[in-house]
């Protein structure tokens, strides 16, 4: 088991690196306050053993987190739900309404991961799911408050990137914790211009016009920070809103513009210009890294991105 990478923020805020894929891809969070804990994402269930280090490392009991919350039910923010759920003996899992079911029986998100990944490369990538209890499992209306310790979160519906993904607005640090709705920011390509911020467009419920009203409503709250599970803390919010608002219009631009019959194809030549669009930006960011390591670390999240713009726009097409 790799060591664990934790970061701590103010306001009692650790970011615990999940391990999916490759270092400082994904996170979860850790936020405390007068004796108790929540969790924001989980990772996967290879990340559990991980996540009750970093609480026994803070003297902090399982019995003391109160909650866990994915964002949404996309297996690198989620995969590791069920599992965590086991060892935290007072934990109610917070979840969108249209996300609990999947929590509760993980068998279509078990199937349709396996026929993407294969069952060997599913295991190898997110382990077991393990189903929680329906009786710990509360779902999160639009708006809905939880205290914890002396602390108050908001939960917000924020489609856009999945129609059951959800934000957290902490009041106290005045942070959000985004999931993928404030997109992927990855600290290898920061550059005295500051971060780089792009879309995760994964299948299969991108929807460019919610999204932007999304990202709109979160500027209304004026975040000091966005805390990222792809990854790590971003400040000047606003900045970076208007940067992944411009952005998200280059994606549906290039895909509408792919010329190809729909399918493997066109996903192919949608690919291929996000990544030469991926290339261009970077370098006119002022990243130093070279092409050939920007496409290796970018490889995944450019098939994805592919994948989910394709679906998008077949259902542009046929609407």
């Amino acid at each position: 088991m790799s060591p664990i990478q934790t970061t701590d923020y103010s306001h009692q805020i650790t970011c615990i690196d999940t391990h999916y894929q490759r270092p400082n891809l994904a996170a979860c969070y850790l936020i405390e306050s007068a004796g108790e804990a929540v969790f924001i994402d989980t990772g996967t269930s290879h990340t559990v053993p991980h996540l009750m280090d970093v609480l026994a490392a803070k003297g902090i009991s399982s019995s003391q987190v109160k909650y866990v919350i994915p964002t949404h039910v996309h297996l690198d923010h989620a995969g590791g739900a069920g599992t965590l759920m086991q060892q935290l003996p007072n934990a109610s899992l917070l979840i969108h309404p249209f996300g609990a079911k999947h929590m509760i029986d993980p068998s279509k998100l078990i199937a349709g991961a396996t026929a993407v990944y294969g069952e060997e490369k599913f295991s190898a990538a997110f382990g077991e799911l393990v189903a929680v209890d329906e009786q710990r499992v509360i779902e999160v209306p639009d708006g809905m408050r939880v205290t914890f310790g002396d602390r108050e979160l908001l939960c917000l519906d924020t489609p856009g990137h999945a129609r059951h993904h959800i934000c957290i607005h902490d009041a106290l640090s005045g942070a959000i914790f985004t999931g993928d709705t404030f997109g992927l920011s990855y600290r290898e390509f920061d550059t005295e211009q500051g971060p780089f911020i792009m879309p995760t467009t994964t299948p299969i419920q991108f929807d460019l016009d919610t999204w932007q009203v999304t990202l709109d409503r979160l500027m209304d709250l004026s975040p000091e920070r966005i805390f990222l599970t792809h990854y790590g803390e971003v400040t000047e919010p606003a900045m970076l809103a208007d940067k992944l608002s411009q952005y998200l219009d280059d994606f549906a631009a290039i895909a509408r513009a792919a010329d190809a019959n729909p399918g493997q194809a066109r996903i192919a030549v949608i690919r291929n210009e996000l990544q030469q669009w991926l290339i261009n930006k970077l370098q006119a960011h002022g990243c130093k890294q070279s092409p050939e390591t920007i496409v290796q670390l970018m490889s995944m999240d450019l098939d994805l991105n592919a994948q989910g713009l394709e679906v998008w726009l077949a259902r542009e097409e046929k609407e």
